[in-house]
């Protein structure tokens, strides 16, 4: 239970912080919070170029830099190419 706690307060952040530097819209709490744990995903899977995640792992672990840096991705791609 506090996992998910921990993941939906680390996605607000590097949503929120994506968002900033991007000088994105208006979004509201939750469109913050699926766009930081889309970007963690995203992360994890950047990460996953670098280096293998632990056996039978099925994301690597992205860390809040790559969290953002995966949000910041995503949101681009939404901006340019889904607006709307």
């Amino acid at each position: 239970m506090l996992h998910i706690l921990w993941s939906i307060i680390i996605g607000f952040l590097a949503g929120l912080i994506a968002k900033s530097l991007l000088h994105a819209g208006h979004m509201g709490f939750i469109e913050t919070t699926v766009l930081g744990v889309v970007g963690s995903i995203v992360g994890g899977l950047i990460a996953r170029l670098f280096s293998k995640p632990k056996d039978g792992a099925m994301f690597h672990p992205a860390g809040f830099f790559l969290s953002i840096i995966g949000a910041m991705l995503t949101l681009y791609i939404k901006m340019n190419y889904f607006p709307g």
